[in-house]
């Protein structure tokens, strides 16, 4: 029995994909081709692969079974096209990523303008947007994320930087209201956080060399932009938990001040994550390397 590899390439991607529609798209194929060509495969072996319903696909034991066969040959369709960029003369096609779109607008205009300039056959995508995206399924190259990274195999990832997190607020907030001059005097405070927030409450962890300090606390303002929080404490309203990077501005002019300066959260890191390929396509290659050569801690 003869089975066309590109039926089994279009199987592992509907799989990936957890749809026909996702996966045609992603093959650039129609989708009526798509579910033709799947079920002329399930004719020529014999059983189902994939139980249709009306909300998702489950994968039958045998499909399970062919998946893993169905993924090699992805894997190495994949290789052979990364091979294939390698060996041009320079790096091209378009670059598809995705990265919290504070974090471009502060730390990554003059990056991807150096970028630009130096890759000029590169065209970039960019997905600001605050959902996490699903870079296989949605055929991105590579995304930027901050913080804890959940299991999963299909991707890999390296780190780019590292974001201290402290308090501020304005000079206007602290003739009103104070300072705190310990962690506990924080719930006299109105604090401006980013999430997560349980029960109306978000939990810090604040720290002083050995010494750790962590409750939960209400707060006044939950917002998932760092930028959002230091513009708001800048305005007298509360207390910002936000990061070194966005504050720097506020505190050069004296519109914030760093509160309990002996105190900090824990450091934040931030990942450039891309599908886990055995070769990286050379236009996500040097994307990356100069992502670790702008944000290489200085000596």
């Amino acid at each position: 029995m003869e089975i066309d590899p590109g039926d089994l390439l279009l199987f592992a991607r509907i799989v990936e994909c957890g749809s026909f529609s996702l996966a045609a798209e992603r093959v650039q194929l129609p989708k009526s081709t798509v579910s033709r060509r799947i079920t002329l495969l399930e004719g020529k072996l014999g059983e189902r692969l994939l139980q249709r319903t009306t909300r998702k696909l489950v994968l039958t034991e045998f499909g399970a079974s062919l998946l893993e066969h169905a993924r090699k040959v992805a894997d190495e369709t994949e290789a052979a096209g990364a091979l294939a960029q390698h060996r041009q003369g320079a790096p091209s096609g378009l670059l598809r990523v995705s990265m919290p779109a504070d974090f471009a607008n502060v730390s990554m205009s003059t990056v991807l303008a150096e970028f630009m300039n130096r890759y000029p056959a590169i065209s970039l995508e960019l997905d600001l947007s605050p959902r996490r995206v699903d870079l296989v399924a949605e055929g991105f190259d590579l995304a930027i994320r901050m913080g804890s990274l959940p299991d999963d195999t299909t991707l890999a990832a390296r780190r780019v930087t590292l974001s201290r997190i402290a308090l501020y607020a304005s000079p206007i907030y602290t003739a009103m209201r104070g300072l705190p001059e310990h962690p506990d005097d924080l719930f006299k405070h109105d604090l401006l956080s980013l999430p997560p927030r349980l029960n109306g409450l978000i939990r810090w962890m604040l720290l002083r060399g050995k010494t750790e300090w962590e409750r939960e606390l209400p707060v006044r303002l939950l917002a998932n932009s760092p930028e959002m929080l230091v513009r708001m404490a800048a305005t007298g309203v509360g207390i910002a938990a936000s990061t070194e990077v966005f504050a720097q501005q506020y505190l050069q002019t004296g519109e914030l001040v760093r509160v309990l300066p002996e105190w900090a959260f824990p450091t934040v890191t931030g990942w450039a994550v891309f599908p886990g390929r055995r070769l990286m396509p050379a236009k996500t290659r040097v994307f990356l390397d100069m992502l670790e050569q702008n944000f290489a801690p200085r000596s």
